[in-house]
């Protein structure tokens, strides 16, 4: 009798459990929402997502686990994996024997890409949540006729500093190049970025086409590397301000307020020589197996409860309109990411070739130090060593030469005689 009514409790714990967490679940979602994606016929199918990484609310901190509520509503599989910057991913992209049906490029990118034909224009029948976003965001320089992109988030670079290791607080981005941070200075392992910061410095154009400017922007990168010895980073930049070890870092503005909860001595500054302003958007690549299942994806990332928790979790300005007018939002009026001073910006737009080989080859020599003063200096020492010993042989030749020249002539004065 005992374990009858010990089967029945067990029994009915169990089934009070499961619709109380089924109805949790499900009381996110509209009924007409579940059923919206119940019947896209996506079940069994897989979707591969190529994302930045630190980019989606995945469940942590009793965030929604974005990933796992698209399979739950469609019973499709997703694929997800990240990137670190745009030119890894095109990269990855460009080699081909992938297939990504979502991928999240920025906004040089997305013309790049569009340039070489490698996206595939989107059916935005199918992607209804289209209405959500934000006017600011639609028909965009990188795709003014909006056949090809739907905009996810929207941000700058941004100057992070810890307050007990500056001296004061920071407005330029020269405070990279003051020696007094010597060793405590994270910059963008990214060419892009990095070079943007020493052309905001120079005054120049972020999309010049003159190679000058490039070089110059290279020699203040040389000179920084020799100044400041700064370490490249990337999403390693999390741990490494937030332990406390570094002054400085260059980051995104979103990132700054990740960084923030973990160490409340960082604060931020926009340098006013300017930041960049840029885009990240949703597209389907040619390769792409599963556009619907892309389709539906993308979508489903703009429903309002989404987006919402998808903010919250990264700290980013949401293209969703519905986002940035939610009260409830801990980003709703928050300076970082919604910048109430007037900022000085560029965008990013896609290089020539020739420009992109230039920027690349100086972004190596720039981190290898090979255009550093130091570097040139032992060039110049080796060279007059080199000059110095080469001058010594010369002179040891031409004596052994004209000693040489001496004796045959002796000699044949000695046989003349003879």
């Amino acid at each position: 009798m005992k374990k009858l009514v010990t089967l029945f409790l067990c029994v009915a714990i169990v089934l009070c459990i499961c619709p109380i967490t089924a109805f949790a679940n499900d009381e996110v979602f509209t009924p007409e929402q579940i059923e919206y994606y119940k019947n896209l016929g996506l079940q069994g199918t897989t979707v591969n997502v190529y994302n930045w990484g630190e980019y989606i609310s995945d469940g942590e901190d009793d965030s929604m686990d974005v990933v796992s509520e698209f399979e739950r509503l469609t019973g499709a599989t997703v694929n997800y994996t990240n990137f670190e910057s745009n030119e890894n991913m095109y990269s990855k992209l460009s080699g081909g024997g992938v297939s990504y049906d979502v991928i999240v490029p920025s906004d040089y990118m997305i013309e790049k890409l569009l340039e070489e034909n490698m996206l595939l224009p989107l059916d935005y029948d199918n992607i209804p949540n289209m209405k959500y976003i934000a006017d600011d965001c639609l028909n965009l320089f990188f795709d003014p006729e909006q056949k090809y992109t739907v905009c996810f988030n929207v941000g700058t670079t941004v100057l992070i500093y810890n307050k007990t290791m500056v001296s004061e607080e920071p407005d330029s981005w020269s405070v990279l190049w003051d020696e007094q941070y010597k060793g405590k200075v994270l910059m963008f392992n990214n060419p892009r970025d990095s070079f943007a910061i020493a052309q905001s410095l120079l005054g120049q154009n972020f999309n010049s086409t003159d190679e000058a400017d490039w070089a110059e922007s290279a020699k203040l990168l040389a000179e920084q590397r020799d100044n400041v010895n700064p370490v490249y980073v990337m999403d390693e930049v999390f741990n490494l301000m937030e332990s406390g070890e570094y002054a400085l870092c260059t980051y995104y503005a979103g990132d700054y307020l990740l960084m923030v909860e973990n160490n409340e001595d960082l604060d931020y500054c926009f340098p006013k020589e300017g930041v960049n302003f840029f885009y990240d958007a949703f597209c389907v690549p040619k390769c792409s197996k599963n556009k619907a299942g892309a389709e539906a994806f993308i979508n489903f990332m703009h429903e309002p409860q989404v987006a919402f928790e998808n903010t919250e979790y990264i700290f980013y300005r949401s293209a969703n309109v519905t986002v940035e007018e939610n009260e409830e939002s801990s980003l709703y009026g928050e300076d970082v990411i919604y910048p109430t001073q007037k900022l000085k910006y560029q965008y990013f737009k896609n290089l020539p070739q020739n420009i992109i080989e230039l920027e690349n080859s100086l972004w190596t020599q720039v981190k290898s130090g090979k255009l550093s003063v130091s570097s040139k200096q032992q060039d110049i020492k080796i060279y007059t060593e080199c000059a110095v010993l080469a001058g010594v042989v010369l002179v040891v030749i031409t004596a052994k030469l004209i000693s040489n020249a001496k004796k045959k002539k002796e000699q044949d004065l000695s046989d003349l005689y003879d």
